[in-house]
């Protein structure tokens, strides 16, 4: 038989008698650890800060380096006031534009076509007028006479020529960038930014030959027909656009630039309607037609002016001083008109 167990068994006999009992009747915790368990010759524990927790929920440690930069990113920007009375006025130029080239299109006729092409020249002079002074190229006296002399070729070409067609405005397009450039390069002070008045330079350039293609568009059948239809689309739904930003700026599409969603998609909607019931009147064309054309039209015509807005916060942004107030606010309507006329252009050759 085993003895039986006393209850000092279970005691270490190293332990000391004379050591009072913790609390609860135990015995003091052991000693604290003065080190990691890991081996001696081992990478010491890195002790870092406190543990925050993330927008997306999850906690980790972060450098220091790290978290500045989510700090600066979770900055916000102020977002642009839309200024209701600078729309209402945008509004307004756009319908007196679309008013003053459906109205000029209307007295162009077989070999009665100058008064069209004085009231196209007068809107060129404009539209040179309002992007050299918004956009500010290098050697901008250069590229805005330059741009009137190739406006006045692009008319009399269009007008004078024996087929009515295209390829005399691209070749004065193209001629009238390279004299641009090619100006420019001459002068040393603005031979360092050449590069970046390229866009400039084609764009006003090209701006300006695409006014001319409503002489040309006016002198096929159904073209003066055609240019009322696009042009009323276009004058309708930038017209609208803009009216909407006055009243519903709604959703804000970038917060630096003062448009909304609403303006956009109600103008191009509107200038649609507009255009499929002029369709309805017109001999050569029908509702579905004049809509189609129409849309085509006014959806560029929207889009383009909307891009305006955009490249004006971005140059904003970038640390360039803010250039003349008309200048700037007169680019967007002029932008839009001048490119959905070779949109009409081409509708009205490729869809009647």
């Amino acid at each position: 038989m085993y003895p039986p167990t006393s209850s000092e068994a279970g005691r270490d006999p190293w332990v000391d008698d004379d050591v009072p009992p913790g609390p609860a009747g135990r015995a003091h915790p052991p000693v604290p650890r003065t080190g990691p368990d890991v081996d001696a010759d081992g990478p010491p524990a890195r002790r870092g800060r406190p543990r925050r927790l993330r927008r997306s929920g999850d906690p980790g440690w972060r450098p220091d380096d790290e978290a500045a930069d989510d700090d600066v990113d979770e900055e916000e920007f102020e977002p642009v006031e839309v200024r209701r009375p600078l729309s209402l006025t945008v509004a307004g130029f756009a319908a007196l534009l679309g008013v003053g080239l459906v109205l000029g299109a209307q007295t162009a006729g077989p070999g009665h076509r100058l008064p069209f092409a004085f009231i196209i020249f007068g809107v060129q002079l404009i539209f040179v007028l309002a992007w050299t002074m918004a956009m500010r190229p290098p050697a901008l006296l250069l590229v805005a006479l330059v741009s009137g002399v190739v406006a006045a070729a692009a008319d009399t070409a269009a007008v004078q020529s024996d087929i009515a067609g295209l390829a005399p405005l691209g070749y004065l397009a193209a001629g009238g960038f390279l004299l641009g450039v090619l100006g420019q390069l001459v002068r040393r002070v603005d031979r360092v930014r050449v590069t970046d008045s390229l866009g400039t330079t084609l764009l006003i350039v090209v701006g300006v030959v695409a006014f001319a293609t409503l002489i040309v568009l006016s002198r096929i059948p159904a073209g003066t027909q055609a240019i009322t239809v696009c042009l009323t689309a276009t004058g309708v739904a930038l017209t609208v656009a803009r009216l909407t930003d006055a009243v519903l700026p709604w959703p804000r599409l970038a917060p630096q630039v003062p448009r909304g969603a609403a303006g956009v998609v109600a103008g191009a909607m509107a200038g649609t309607l507009a255009s499929a019931v002029l369709g309805s009147y017109l001999v050569s064309f029908t509702p579905t037609s004049g809509a189609v054309i129409g849309l085509v039209a006014a959806a560029t015509a929207v889009l383009a002016d909307l891009a305006v807005g955009y490249a004006e916060a971005g140059r904003l942004m970038a640390g360039e001083p803010p250039t003349m107030w008309a200048a700037r606010h007169m680019q967007g309507p002029l932008g839009g008109f001048a490119l959905s006329a070779p949109a009409a252009y081409a509708m009205c050759v490729l869809f009647l």
